[in-house]
């Protein structure tokens, strides 16, 4: 059973790093502070989607976490 959750945490941390770098920035750094240029700008459904598959490995991420907590101890 720990096998399973150890596995299931890796892979869906590495799917999850994967995702987090395929964002687009969403600002400019120090540089946009006082700049509301973006701040009424929608976002793309291809970014929607990925938002949505992200929030989805972060959070088998994090149960697994839960659960591998609560089986080792």
């Amino acid at each position: 059973m720990t096998t399973f959750f150890y596995t299931m945490q890796i892979v869906s941390a590495i799917f999850a790093i994967i995702l987090v770098l395929l964002h687009s920035p969403k600002g400019d750094g120090m540089a946009s502070i006082g700049a509301a240029s973006q701040l009424f700008s929608s976002q793309k459904s291809t970014e929607k989607g990925l938002n949505k598959v992200t929030y989805f490995f972060v959070g088998i991420f994090i149960i697994s976490s839960f659960f591998l907590g609560f089986i080792l101890k």
